[in-house]
C-alpha cells in the first residue's frame, strides 16, 4: 500500500487529547468488504503498518489504526517527546472510546475485527472485558499481559517502579530508556524483529519524520502498566472474555513473557493459541516465512466469524 493510500487525520478524546488516526479502504476490485480496527503497540506509529493495512485492504479489509496518546503523531504528554508517559491506562481506554465512536462507528454498525499488537493488545482486552460485543472476532500478536524483565527480578522492578512515582519521579525515564531511540538502534541490537529489511524500512520512517518516534517509558508508565497488567492477572479476568480471540505468541520475544499470554489464552472461553518459536516479538514486521505462517492462521480464523449485521 502506498502511504499516501492510508489518509491520517485528527480526533479529540473525551479529555482533549489530538489523536491521530489512518484510514484505508479495500483494494480495487476485493471480493468482500469488511472492517478491521488496528490496535499498535508501545513507541509504534501509523506509518509502520501501511504494510500490514495493504494487505487487509487485499483481503476486502476497509479500516482505521490510531497513534495512541503520548506517541506517534498524537499528542504528547510531557516535554520529553521521546518518553512514553501515562497516568494510569484508563487514559488508553478514552483514546480506544474516542477511535470507536469517531471513526469505526461512522464505517461500520457491524461488529469488526480487531488486530491488536502488544500493548495495543493489552488495551484491546480491557475493552474486551468491558465490551463483549464490541468486535465479531479479535486477533492478537505478543499482547502485554506480563513484560520481561530479562534477568531482574519482577517484584522488584515494579517496586522501583512505584517508588520512583511516589517519589516524584514518575516522569523520570525508567533506566536505560534514554538509549532506546529508534534512530540510533542498529539492527544487531534491537528487541523486536530478525527481519533487517522490514527494520531498515521503519527506521527510514522515524528518519523522515523524526518526531514521531519514541524510545521508552517513564516510571510513571511503568507503574500505571503493572497495575493494569495486575488486573488482567486476577482470577476470572480472562473467563469474563467472550469474545473470540486469536492470540499469537513470539517464541523468542524479548519484550513480553510468552508464557503468560500462553496462559492467559488457555483461559479465554472462545480463545486460539498459535505460538510461532522463532519469531521476535513483532511478529507482523518479521520475516516473510514467519508472517506466511501469521496471515494463513488469520484467515482461518477471520472467516469463521462473519460481522453481524
Amino acid at each position: 500500500m502506498a502511504s499516501e493510500a492510508l489518509r491520517t487525520r485528527f480526533i479529540a478524546s473525551a479529555d482533549g487529547k489530538r489523536l491521530r488516526v489512518g484510514e484505508w479502504e479495500p483494494a480495487p476490485g476485493a471480493a468482500a468488504r469488511r472492517f478491521c480496527a488496528i490496535f499498535d503497540g508501545q513507541t509504534e506509529f501509523i506509518e509502520k503498518y501501511q504494510e500490514v493495512a495493504g494487505e487487509l485492504a487485499g483481503r476486502g479489509f476497509a479500516g482505521a489504526i490510531l497513534d495512541w496518546r503520548g506517541q506517534g503523531g498524537s499528542q504528547r504528554l510531557v516535554a520529553d517527546p521521546l518518553k512514553a508517559h501515562i497516568a494510569d491506562f484508563s487514559e488508553y481506554d478514552a483514546d480506544f472510546t474516542a477511535f470507536m465512536t469517531q471513526v469505526v462507528s461512522a464505517v461500520t454498525t457491524a461488529p469488526p475485527i480487531a488486530l491488536a499488537h502488544s500493548m495495543g493488545g493489552h488495551i484491546l482486552l480491557r475493552a474486551l472485558h468491558r465490551s463483549p460485543h464490541a468486535f465479531s472476532a479479535a486477533v492478537m500478536t505478543a499482547p502485554m499481559l506480563r513484560t520481561a524483565t530479562r534477568g531482574h527480578s519482577r517484584w522488584l522492578v515494579r517496586a522501583m517502579a512505584s517508588a520512583h512515582t511516589r517519589a516524584g519521579l514518575g516522569k523520570a525515564w525508567v533506566w536505560g530508556m534514554q538509549e532506546r531511540d529508534p534512530l540510533h538502534i542498529p539492527f544487531d541490537d534491537n528487541l523486536v524483529t530478525s527481519d533487517r529489511e522490514r527494520f531498515a524500512r521503519n527506521r527510514a520512517l522515524v528518519a523522515e519524520t523524526p518526531e514521531i518516534r519514541l524510545a521508552g517509558p517513564t516510571w510513571r508508565w511503568l507503574e500505571a502498566a503493572y497495575r493494569s497488567m495486575a488486573q488482567m492477572e486476577a482470577p476470572g479476568f480472562a473467563d469474563a472474555i467472550t469474545t473470540p480471540c486469536l492470540v499469537f505468541g513470539a517464541g523468542r520475544d524479548r519484550i513480553v513473557e510468552t508464557e503468560a499470554i500462553r496462559d492467559f489464552a488457555r483461559r479465554l472461553p472462545h480463545g486460539r493459541y498459535v505460538e510461532i518459536p522463532e519469531a521476535e516479538h513483532e511478529i507482523m514486521m518479521e520475516t516473510d516465512s514467519i508472517r506466511a505462517r501469521f496471515w494463513r492462521a488469520f484467515d482461518d480464523f477471520v472467516a469463521m466469524y462473519k460481522p453481524r449485521s
